[in-house]
């Protein structure tokens, strides 16, 4: 099979290379999934580069956990009628050596989820660790139906999903950006008021779209914003952390607790398998209706995957997506 891989850490041009490896086969319980479209993501580059030193976890790994396909294989104990059905795929890189950086990927059976036929495959690469940590950011502490929810960075890859997923569930979506010149790229229909962070005010202007606070805030930089969500949460809301700027994060701790918030740690990568699961549920049916969609910034041939990885490392707007060969 065509695939990219990398036996070092480092640089993406220095380490990742790109040719020809064996065929994988499906183990019991498993599928072989034919990918089409492999999604770039933030994980998937800190991995190659060993960010925070994290080392090499196998002699070789073969990059990405995201991807749309067909199944074209199936293991022991798996339902052979699978074999053609249209997938979405997550997790595939997550304590495995080899993801979805490669026309074929296998994974456990439930981690190819089937993708309905009207949806297309760049939608399906999107929605793995992105379409589950803001699931998990959201709904981890119970329905959100007439609650009003604060997503931060929210026209990020993950924010942009935890509003829409927010909403499909009955919230109120409250979002921000960084800057002002951004707020005309917010989608009313789905965030009913957006407020940027280099305003005067922030909490105020928060404040006054939630005089009573906040029930749940989706957090992107909890370093940036500890200060900022203190100051707009509702007695008992909930903090849902995905990111930090700063490894060791202060935090206004007395008044935190005197406001009784929880704050959510977020892992993707160690989410429950239950959780996973029913986020990928959820993420489908949603998809189905028409109430997620997907930004696409730029997209990549395989050959050119160390080019989509800079893309990802530099930041910038959209998602990143590798397609492969059909061949």
């Amino acid at each position: 099979m065509f695939a990219s891989w990398y036996d070092r850490q480092g640089p993406a041009a220095d380490v990742l290379h790109v040719g020809d490896l064996p065929d994988p086969h499906p183990g019991a319980g498993e599928v072989r999934v034919r990918v089409t479209v492999s999604g770039v993501n933030p994980g998937d580059t800190k991995k190659r580069r060993g960010w925070l030193g994290s080392s090499m976890p196998y002699p070789r790994v073969i990059p990405h956990s995201d991807a749309a396909g067909v199944v074209d294989a199936v293991g022991e104990g798996v339902d052979a009628h699978r074999v053609g059905e249209r997938v979405w795929v997550y997790g595939a890189q997550s304590y495995r050596a080899f993801g979805t950086a490669a026309q074929y990927t296998v994974v456990p059976d439930q981690q190819a989820v089937r993708l309905p036929d009207h949806l297309d495959d760049d939608l399906g690469a999107s929605l793995g660790i992105p379409g589950i940590t803001a699931h998990r950011a959201v709904f981890a502490d119970g329905p959100v139906d007439g609650r009003l929810v604060l997503v931060h960075g929210v026209l990020g890859g993950v924010g942009s999903l935890a509003a829409q997923l927010a909403r499909w569930g009955g919230a109120t979506v409250l979002g921000t950006v960084r800057h002002g010149g951004d707020l005309d790229r917010v989608d009313p229909a789905v965030v009913s008021h957006a407020v940027a962070l280099d305003t005067d005010d922030p909490a105020a202007a928060i404040r006054s779209y939630a005089p009573e606070g906040v029930h749940r805030v989706v957090e992107v930089s909890l370093s940036a914003n500890a200060d900022l969500d203190n100051a707009v949460t509702a007695l008992d809301a909930v903090i849902a952390a995905y990111g930090t700027h700063e490894d060791r994060t202060e935090l206004p701790f007395w008044p935190l607790l005197f406001n009784n918030v929880t704050l959510r740690l977020l892992g993707s990568d160690d989410f429950p398998a239950a959780a996973r699961r029913l986020a990928a549920r959820d993420l489908t049916a949603a998809a189905a209706v028409g109430a997620l969609r997907v930004d696409v910034g730029e997209r990549f041939p395989l050959e050119d995957i160390a080019k989509a990885h800079e893309r990802v490392d530099a930041g910038g707007r959209g998602r990143v997506l590798v397609t492969l060969p059909d061949r």
